[in-house]
């Protein structure tokens, strides 16, 4: 038995974990939001041929509709990194992500046309439906006013 063990481990309660990690992840997870966007957004030009095939076939011009999604991604990605426009960038990605529902739900009802291009088949179609919801919580997380650092006082 080691006489300097605290007292709290061996009353049988554990000592409170420090909240510190888990701000840290969630600051991390935030300040990914915008890189991550402007890379899916250039992906949209980098390989479009992806993009267009998965537009419904009832909207018009899908080259350009692609194009402009990727352009709209790549904007709302920068304005996340930036404090002054990041509540602007914020809405504008979530009304992207809304706006590029369409092409998920198209994919989910037309399986026979995408499942054997996608990993994990249907399942995976199905699943990116409620994966956009997961999205835009994480862009609604990215666009809040950051708090600065509170001062740790000494006890």
């Amino acid at each position: 038995m080691a006489d300097d063990a605290p007292a709290a481990e061996w009353s049988g309660r554990t000592a409170r974990a420090p909240q510190r990690p888990r701000r840290h992840h969630s600051a991390v997870l935030r300040r990914l939001a915008g890189p991550v966007f402007v890379i899916a957004g250039a992906m949209h030009f980098v390989r479009p041929g992806p993009y267009v095939k998965i537009m419904p076939r009832s909207l018009p011009a899908p080259r350009a509709l692609v194009y402009a999604s990727g352009v709209a991604e790549i904007a709302g990605g920068v304005g996340l990194m930036h404090p002054a426009t990041r509540r602007w960038a914020q809405w504008w990605l979530i009304a992207t992500l809304v706006a590029v529902f369409p092409a998920n739900l198209n994919m989910a009802i037309h399986p026979e046309r995408f499942a054997a291009d996608t990993p994990g088949r249907r399942s995976a179609l199905i699943a990116r439906l409620p994966l956009q919801l997961a999205f835009i919580a994480w862009v609604r997380s990215a666009g809040r006013r950051r708090q600065p650092p509170q001062s740790r006082g000494v006890a």
